[in-house]
């Protein structure tokens, strides 16, 4: 079988022919062939990670399954471009990679509150960077789940698609995720 790593070049490359003005993300790629949970380390400038933390220990990724739920938004508009406005500067990016930092600190210490702290300033980062992920009508299906999610995030480049929640409780109207474990043959 073909090492992970590699199908996910090959999935980015597939996603972004020679000549793509917008790249799309490696993230995605990674995300469907990569298992466990990755942390990215991108160096200036590149579109792929330098190098990558993963996690794979059962006990983690089970924590996180039984935290984690998805919302079903609605499809990303055609022509939504959440590049037409960007915030892409040193604060910014610096503010990300901390909240990062406290997610996956939280998570390895499997400390709820740490990582979902972590988790919405990674949230609030992103759309400090990107304003366009986010729209009144996202923020009116936020609005539903703050009293029952300690944090939240859009999935991608926002727009639409799926909204995903942190919490220790039930979410209403969601649905759980399976983390692809590294025993599957990849």
């Amino acid at each position: 079988p073909e090492k992970p790593e590699k199908l996910a070049k090959t999935l980015f490359r597939y996603d972004n022919d020679p000549g793509t003005v917008e790249v799309s993300g490696s993230q995605d790629s990674i995300g469907i062939t990569m298992p466990g949970i990755n942390k990215f380390f991108y160096d200036k400038g590149k579109y792929w990670p330098s190098h990558f933390d993963s996690i794979t220990d059962p006990a983690i990724l089970n924590w996180l399954e039984e935290r984690l739920s998805m919302v079903t938004l609605w499809p990303r508009p055609a022509d939504f471009k959440v590049l037409s406005d960007t915030h892409i500067n040193t604060e910014n990016v610096e503010k990300l990679a901390s909240a990062a930092d406290l997610a996956w600190d939280g998570l390895v210490s499997k400390e709820i509150r740490k990582f979902s702290r972590g988790f919405l300033d990674s949230f609030h980062s992103q759309i400090r960077m990107f304003p366009l992920m986010v729209n009144p009508e996202i923020e009116k299906v936020i609005s539903q789940y703050r009293d029952k999610a300690l944090a939240w995030k859009l999935a991608g480049a926002g727009g639409g698609g799926y909204l995903i929640l942190i919490s220790e409780e039930d979410i209403p109207n969601s649905f759980r995720i399976k983390i692809r474990r590294k025993d599957l043959g990849l």
